[in-house]
């Protein structure tokens, strides 16, 4: 059945957050701070590893590395792109209006966890490849794999940061479903080469993800979000 894998991905998210909360209760405030650096630290070795199995290559016995020019232009007018839209403020606005119908104005954190959470689950190439097979043939065997890392993951994070994690569930539901539906619409655009670049830009936006969760604000995440859009379509001419 088409989108069980967006489903199941969903209910993961959901479940990671329920459990790191129950995890959350139990940890004094000390302990949660050096649990949310800790998982910026993985999340940014996450991003370092993903860049760099696309950006490295091994050419006789020598280490060759590529695609600079392509990360540059991709950053820089995918970045120009989303200043212009203020990404950023939009989905703090949607996270202000969701973290107030769900009562939970008193939680500070809420708005941080769930923007930070969000970036982290829904970027990369196994959200949008996945979402296209579920969508083309019913395998939703690359969801299923991603569901289990974003179960553990959002289970980290909210057992620091709080409840707004779980709310991550929200966006992943409304992007992979998205791409499901649209799966014969975007597969032929899809080709290996602008797989490749999707994962590497996505990989580097990861890396800013973990860098925010050990220093706060540091980059504009959502604003950098069209990068990954442009370095697909970059991917059709360099």
């Amino acid at each position: 059945m088409a989108g069980l894998g967006t489903l199941i991905n969903t209910v993961a998210i959901i479940a990671g957050g329920l459990a790191g909360i129950l995890l959350k209760n139990i940890f004094p405030e000390r302990m949660q701070d050096t649990v949310t650096k800790a998982t910026g630290l993985c999340v940014v070795f996450i991003g370092i590893g993903g860049a760099m199995e696309k950006m490295l290559a091994i050419s006789g016995q020598s280490l060759e590395s590529g695609q600079s020019m392509m990360i540059i232009l991709s950053f820089v007018f995918g970045s120009l792109i989303g200043e212009f839209l203020n990404i950023e403020m939009r989905i703090e606005q949607f996270g202000s209006w969701l973290k107030r119908k769900t009562g939970n104005e008193s939680d500070a954190g809420f708005l941080d966890a769930f923007v930070t959470s969000s970036f982290t689950v829904c970027i990369g190439a196994m959200a949008v490849v996945g979402a296209i097979q579920d969508g083309l043939t019913g395998d939703y065997t690359l969801l299923l794999a991603k569901a289990i890392l974003d179960f553990i993951i959002i289970l980290i994070m909210a057992s620091s940061m709080g409840k707004g994690c779980i709310f991550s569930a929200i966006p992943v539901a409304l992007f992979q479903g998205s791409v499901t539906i649209l799966a014969r619409f975007i597969q032929p655009l899809l080709t290996a080469r602008a797989i490749d670049c999707l994962s590497l830009t996505g990989s580097v936006l990861i890396f800013c993800v973990g860098i925010n969760l050990i220093w706060k604000n540091t980059f504009k995440v959502a604003n950098m979000l069209p990068t990954i859009i442009v370095a697909a379509a970059l991917s059709f001419f360099i």
